[in-house]
């Protein structure tokens, strides 16, 4: 048992495969409540960049539902959603009426990059410019955002979640 205790302690992998199990059980289902959490889209409003480097602002994404996910690929939580966040992304990456931002918070882009490539993942790599509202992410991660198509956000998740369930995605598709 201490050895098992020893293992989660000290193995970042250990670790998100013991969440990855918790998701499993269906206590962690993201959820998206009826009517936005903020009357504005004021603070909703931040710059990024993509793996290339071209910087845009989620301002420009009016009209279209945005999954925007706070991650790190040091964090255990952020490493045990990232199957669920792969699975939603490639069931709707090709309907243009969603966007998806993973917003990696690590110094270090290239291990971001080659964690992802390592574990077959195939979301996008993106990263913040200057200043984001508290109210999109205040430094806990994971940390999930949805903002409807005008901008207001409609669901605000701290911490790790199953978001590849049919209802969730039914929740997602019902922002359109």
């Amino acid at each position: 048992m201490m050895l098992f205790v020893t293992i989660l302690i000290v193995s970042p992998n250990a670790k998100s495969w013991v969440m990855q199990q918790m998701l499993l059980t269906g206590l962690f289902n993201a959820d998206i409540k009826k009517g936005s959490i903020s009357d504005t889209t004021s603070n909703t409003s931040f710059n990024f960049t993509n793996a290339q480097g071209v910087s845009a602002s989620t301002a420009s994404l009016k009209g279209k539902v945005v999954f925007i996910n706070f991650w790190a690929s040091w964090c255990p939580p952020c490493r045990a959603e990232m199957p669920s966040l792969n699975a939603l992304y490639k069931k709707l990456k090709d309907d243009n009426r969603f966007v998806f931002l993973f917003i990696n918070e690590e110094d270090d882009k290239l291990k971001a990059a080659q964690f992802l490539d390592h574990h077959g993942f195939d979301i996008p790599l993106f990263g913040r410019l200057g200043y984001v509202s508290p109210e999109i992410f205040n430094g806990v991660l994971p940390s999930t955002i949805v903002l409807d198509k005008q901008g207001k956000i409609v669901l605000q998740h701290r911490g790790m979640a199953d978001y590849n369930t049919d209802n969730f995605v039914k929740q997602l598709k019902e922002q359109l």
